[in-house]
């Protein structure tokens, strides 16, 4: 399974992500959309969309936390990376900070696509792909996206 994560787009999806993620068996974004209607282009490409409440997010119904199991793998997508680490997870996706993460900590790896809109650290503008396969190690990959906003 192939997944295409994003998050901190604030408003700003750059018009050429949408077809570098047409073959995503899912995509998910991990908060602050800040505008609903910038996520069209991604509901357009037919694929599952997930999407978790950012702190710039307001009047939506989508969740703070969304638990989800993937090919045998307990993962979780926050917003906001929690101050401890989480029991019965494996994965734990978020966004917040705009600087790419692989990071394990305690039991749990930690990962974090970067922002599409306004990286910080001295970060590039990214997106990444999780791919799932039962069995076998997950694969993180950080892309960056080119290209005006």
């Amino acid at each position: 399974m192939r997944i295409a994560v994003l998050a901190d787009t604030h408003n700003r999806l750059p018009g050429h992500l949408p077809p570098l993620l047409a073959g995503a068996d899912e995509i998910w974004h991990l908060g602050d959309v800040t505008d609903a209607g910038c996520l069209r282009p991604l509901e357009a490409l037919g694929v599952p969309l997930r999407v978790v409440r950012g702190n710039c997010d307001w009047g939506t119904d989508w969740p703070l936390v969304l638990d989800l199991e993937r090919e045998g793998v307990q993962v979780r997508l926050v917003h906001i990376p929690p101050g401890e680490v989480p029991s019965g997870v494996d994965l734990l996706l978020h966004g917040h900070t705009h600087v790419p993460r692989n990071e394990r900590v305690g039991a749990v790896r930690f990962l974090n696509p970067g922002s599409v809109s306004g990286p910080r650290g001295g970060s590039v503008a990214s997106f990444a792909w999780l791919t799932l396969e039962r069995g076998v190690p997950q694969r993180w990959e950080v892309v960056p996206v080119s290209g005006r906003l």
